[in-house]
C-alpha cells in the first residue's frame, strides 16, 4: 500500500461522495480510481456496463485487470471501409 497525494478539494470530494454512498475516503477514491480505470481501457463501455462488469469481476473473485479482461466481450468487428467511387479513383489518378 502506498501514499497517494491529492488536492485538498478532491480530498473534500471523495468525503463528501462517500458519506453519501456510505463508503469510507479510501474506498470511495479506490471505486473512483476502477471506474476511471476501466473507462480508459474501455472507452466503448459505458458507466451501467462498467459497473456490471464490476460486479461480475467481484463474482469471479475479485478486480485485478487479468480477471476483468476476461470479462469484457470484444467489441463487434467493423466494416471494411467502402472502395473508393470511380470519380474518386480517377481524382486520385490525376493527382499522381
Amino acid at each position: 500500500m502506498g501514499i497517494v497525494k491529492i488536492s485538498d478539494l478532491m480530498h473534500e470530494n471523495l468525503r463528501v461522495a462517500g458519506n453519501a454512498l456510505s463508503r469510507s475516503i479510501n474506498a470511495q477514491a479506490e471505486h473512483w480510481m476502477r471506474i476511471g480505470m476501466l473507462a480508459e481501457l474501455h472507452p466503448e463501455l459505458d458507466h451501467r456496463e462498467i459497473c456490471q462488469l464490476l460486479i461480475r469481476a467481484e463474482q469471479a473473485g475479485g478486480f485485478d485487470l487479468a480477471t476483468v479482461s476476461g470479462l469484457v466481450e470484444p467489441p463487434p468487428p467493423t466494416a471494411p471501409a467502402p472502395a473508393a467511387a470511380p470519380a474518386a479513383r480517377k481524382l486520385a489518378g490525376a493527382r499522381a
